[in-house]
C-alpha cells in the first residue's frame, strides 16, 4: 500500500494548475458533445423501443428489396407466372426466419452477457472456428452498410429521378452521417434513429392495411405500368408445369435472393449488453417484436405484388415497393403525399439499416481484438463510450465497397447473405453442442430448436453458395479464409509478444541494480533544448554525466567546444566523437556499447527533442533522434529518453490567482 508521510511543517497548498486543451479536443467536444466518464457506461443502456430502432433496422429494412430480388430471378424465366411463386417462396423464407428467431432466443438465454456467433462458436468449438464465424459476420456487416445505403439511395432517386447522377455521392454521404451519429454515443444514436424506424413501420403498415382492405372490398388494384427499362420478361412459363416451368435451380436461386430478408437476426444477440436490465429478457422481447414485424411486412408486400404485378427495372428504380405503393395509394393529392411518405420512410429505414452494423461491428471487433485476433485499438472506447475505432473502420470499408461497385444493389446482393448464413450455421451448431455439454434444465427443447436452426441455416447457405457463386459469392468464399489466415498470423504475433514480455518479468524487476549509472546527453548545439536536457540529467544524480557531440562537421565541433569553455561549463565534460562517415546513429551506438562493455553499467541516453507547434514544421527537420533511439535500443541496459522542448508555443501553467509557474 502506498502511504504518504506528513512533514512536520506542512508546505502551503499549491493552487490547482490549469492546462489549456488542444484545438482538436475542443473541436471534438463541440461536434460530439462532452466526453462521457467510464462510470456512465451503465446509463447508456437501451429500452425496448430504442433498441428496436438500433438493432432491428437492418432486419426490418430488407423487406424493401427481398420481394424484388425474388421477382428479379423469376420473371426473366417464367414471366408473369413469377407472381404465383413469390408468396410460396416468401413463406418458405419466413419458416427459416421463425426457427432462427427461436434459435437466437436460446442464444440470448444462455449467453446473456454477449452472445452472437463469435462468442458461441468460441466457447463450444474453440478460437480458430470462431474466427471463421467472426470474419463472416464482419464481412457481412460491411456489406450490410453498402447494400443499405445503396438501396436507400435507390428509394430516394425513385422519388426524385434528377438525383440519379449523384447516386454514389449520396450513398457516401449517408455512410458519413450514420458514422457521425454513432460516434455521438449509443443512447444518442438510438434517439436519432428511432423516429425514422417507427415512421417506416407506420407508413408500411398503412400501405399494407389499405391494400388488403381494397382487395377485401373488391376494389381493383391497378397493375404497375410497363415502361422502358424494366428487366426482360420470360415467356417460357406454363400452367401445367412444375413451378410453372421454372427449374429447381431457378426456384432455389430466387429463394437464396430472398434470403437477404432474414439477415440482421443475429444483431440483437450480439448486443445484449446494450439493453437495460434485465438485459436478456428485454433482448428476447425485442427479438420477437422484430421477427413478427418483419414477417408481417415481408408476407404482406409479396402478397400485394401478386395483385399489382410490379416488374423490377434494370437500373433499380422505380423499385417494386415504390410500384406497389403507387398502385395502393393511387394518384391525387392524398395519394401523392402518402406515396412520398412511403418513399421517404423506405429511404430512411434502408439508410438506417446500416446502423445495425455500426452497432454490432465495433462490438464484435472488440471481442476478436480482446482475443488477440484484431488490432488492440478496436478494444478502446472513445470520447462517447463507443468503440470509435471500430466505427471508423467500418465506415471506411463500406465507403470503399460503395465506390468499387458504384453503389449498385444488384452488384452487392450476390455478395450478401453468404457470410451471415455461415455465422448462423456455426452459431446454432455451437448452441446445440452447448446443450449437449451442459445439459441444463430444458436442454432437450433447446437442442431441438438449435439443431433445426443449424440445419436450415446450412441448407440456405449451401443454396446461396451454389446459386450465387458465379454472381460474386465466390469473392466472399475467397475473402473469408484469407482474412482468417491474416487474423491467425496477427494472433501469433500478439501471443509471442505477450509471452516474451511476461517471461521472467518478476525476476527482471527484482534483479540487482548495476554498480554504475552513466548518463549521456547528446548535444548538437548549445541552445535551450540542450540546456533543458542537461538540467534534467542532473536530477538523475548519475555516477557519471557526460555531454556528447557527434562531430559530423569538424569546424562546428570546434566552435561548440570553444563556446563550452567560454561559458564555463567545464564541470560537465563535453565528449566529441568523430563521425567522418556521418553515421550519427552508428557513432552513438558504438559509444554506448563501449560504456557498457563491463556489463556492470546502466546507461541512459538523453536526446533533446524539439516539439513543433504545427505538424508540417516536422517536415523541415530530420529524424535523426528516432534513428538513434532504434539503434541504442538494441543494447542491454541501454535506455533512451527524449527530453521535450516546445518551440513556437510556451505552455504557461496558470493558477487561479493568475500567478505564472515555471515548469
Amino acid at each position: 500500500m502506498l502511504t504518504r508521510q506528513t512533514p512536520p511543517h506542512p508546505l502551503p497548498a499549491q493552487p490547482p494548475v490549469e492546462l489549456p486543451e488542444t484545438v482538436g479536443y475542443r473541436f471534438k467536444n463541440r461536434i460530439l458533445g462532452r466526453p462521457l466518464d467510464t462510470d456512465q457506461l451503465a446509463h447508456q443502456r437501451l429500452g425496448i423501443p430504442t433498441a428496436l430502432a438500433v438493432f432491428a433496422s437492418d432486419n426490418l429494412s430488407s423487406v424493401a428489396y427481398a420481394t424484388e430480388e425474388i421477382l428479379r430471378v423469376l420473371i426473366p424465366v417464367v414471366g408473369f407466372f413469377a407472381f404465383s411463386l413469390v408468396v410460396p417462396i416468401t413463406v418458405a423464407m419466413l419458416i427459416v426466419l421463425f426457427f432462427l428467431i427461436l434459435s437466437y432466443r436460446e442464444t440470448i438465454k444462455e449467453y446473456p452477457t454477449a452472445g452472437g456467433a463469435y462468442v458461441v462458436t468460441r466457447d463450444n468449438f474453440g478460437l480458430l472456428p470462431a474466427q471463421v464465424a467472426g470474419v463472416s459476420l464482419l464481412t457481412d456487416y460491411v456489406l450490410t452498410v453498402a447494400v443499405s445505403v445503396a438501396a436507400g439511395t435507390d428509394a430516394l432517386t425513385s422519388a426524385v429521378p434528377s438525383l440519379h447522377s449523384a447516386h454514389v455521392a449520396i450513398a457516401l454521404g449517408f455512410i458519413a452521417l450514420i458514422a457521425f451519429g454513432n460516434l455521438k454515443g449509443v443512447k444518442e444514436s438510438g434517439r436519432i434513429f428511432a423516429i425514422p424506424t417507427y415512421f417506416f413501420i407506420s407508413v408500411m403498415g398503412l400501405m399494407l392495411l389499405s391494400g388488403f382492405i381494397k382487395i377485401l372490398t373488391g376494389t381493383h388494384l391497378p397493375h404497375a405500368p410497363l415502361k422502358p427499362g424494366h428487366i426482360k420478361i420470360g415467356t417460357k412459363g406454363a400452367t401445367d408445369a412444375m413451378f410453372y416451368g421454372a427449374t429447381w435451380f431457378v426456384v432455389a436461386h430466387a429463394f437464396a435472393s430472398g434470403g437477404a430478408a432474414v439477415t440482421g437476426v443475429e444483431a440483437i444477440s450480439n448486443g445484449v449488453t446494450a439493453f437495460k436490465k434485465p438485459e436478456w429478457r428485454n433482448a428476447r422481447t425485442t427479438l420477437m417484436i422484430m421477427g413478427t414485424t418483419l414477417g408481417a411486412m415481408f408476407f404482406g408486400l409479396s402478397a400485394l405484388s401478386t395483385k399489382v404485378h410490379p416488374i423490377p427495372y434494370e437500373k433499380g428504380t422505380p423499385t417494386v415497393l415504390a410500384q406497389v405503393g403507387r398502385a395502393v395509394f393511387g394518384h391525387g393529392a392524398s395519394g401523392d403525399v402518402l406515396f412520398y411518405m412511403l418513399q421517404a420512410g423506405t429511404m430512411l429505414i434502408l439508410v438506417l439499416a446500416a446502423n445495425t452494423s455500426f452497432a454490432d461491428f465495433p462490438r464484435l471487433a472488440s471481442f476478436q481484438a480482446g482475443d488477440n485476433f484484431l488490432p488492440k485499438q478496436l478494444t478502446k472506447r472513445g470520447h462517447r463510450l463507443v468503440f470509435s475505432n471500430g466505427i471508423l473502420a467500418l465506415a471506411a470499408s463500406a465507403a470503399a465497397l460503395v465506390l468499387a461497385t458504384g453503389a449498385k444493389v444488384d452488384r452487392l446482393i450476390p455478395l450478401y447473405a453468404v457470410g451471415v448464413f455461415t455465422s448462423f450455421t456455426m452459431s446454432q451448431s455451437g448452441m446445440a453442442r452447448h446443450h449437449l455439454r451442459l445439459r441444463e434444465p430444458g436442454w432437450r427443447k433447446g437442442l431441438i430448436i438449435n439443431s433445426t436452426g443449424a440445419v436450415l441455416s446450412l441448407v440456405v447457405d449451401i443454396i446461396i453458395l451454389i446459386t450465387k457463386f458465379t454472381h460474386g459469392a465466390w469473392l466472399v468464399v475467397m475473402i473469408v479464409p484469407v482474412m482468417v489466415a491474416l487474423l491467425v498470423r496477427l494472433n501469433r504475433q500478439y501471443e509471442a509478444e505477450s509471452q516474451e514480455l511476461e517471461e521472467n518479468a518478476k525476476t527482471a524487476a527484482e534483479a540487482p541494480i548495476l554498480k554504475r549509472h552513466v548518463v549521456l546527453v547528446l548535444i548538437d548545439d548549445l541552445d535551450q533544448s540542450a540546456a533543458r536536457a542537461i538540467q534534467y540529467a542532473r536530477t538523475l544524480v548519475p555516477d557519471e554525466l557526460k555531454a556528447v557531440h557527434i562531430a559530423v562537421d569538424p569546424l562546428h565541433a570546434a566552435e561548440l567546444a570553444d563556446e563550452w569553455r567560454r561559458l564555463g561549463l567545464s564541470r560537465l565534460p563535453l565528449v566529441i566523437v568523430d563521425a567522418p562517415d556521418r553515421r550519427v546513429a552508428r557513432a552513438v551506438l558504438e559509444l554506448v556499447a563501449e560504456e557498457g562493455a563491463d556489463g556492470q553499467t546502466e546507461i541512459t541516453v538523453l536526446i533533446p527533442r524539439r516539439m513543433y507547434k504545427r505538424s508540417w514544421h516536422k517536415l523541415l527537420h530530420d529524424r535523426t533522434a528516432e534513428q538513434i533511439a532504434r539503434a541504442v535500443g538494441q543494447l542491454p541496459h541501454a535506455n533512451v529518453t527524449f527530453v521535450p522542448f516546445h518551440l513556437g508555443e510556451k505552455l504557461a501553467l496558470h493558477s487561479h490567482e493568475g500567478e505564472g509557474l515555471r515548469p
